[in-house]
């Protein structure tokens, strides 16, 4: 029995840009994968190293900053 892999993808959106887009997205009735988790933070530029490496040592398999 072969499973596909679907990865699990932590992204951490600025609330003026890209979290913006993404629910204009689902406003649209849009759908994105259900494997991607949105973390909305005010601004990318303070999403701390260390966000990112808790997320891929508690198990993600990727991480976005998207801003």
């Amino acid at each position: 029995m072969t499973e596909e892999f679907e990865p699990v993808i932590i992204g951490f959106l600025c609330n003026w840009c890209a979290y913006a887009g993404g629910d204009l997205a689902g406003v649209s009735r849009l759908q994105y994968p259900p494997n991607m988790r949105a973390v909305r933070v005010m601004c990318t530029g303070m999403v701390h190293p260390n966000h990112v490496v808790g997320a891929l040592t508690r198990g993600a398999d990727g991480v976005l900053v998207m801003g």
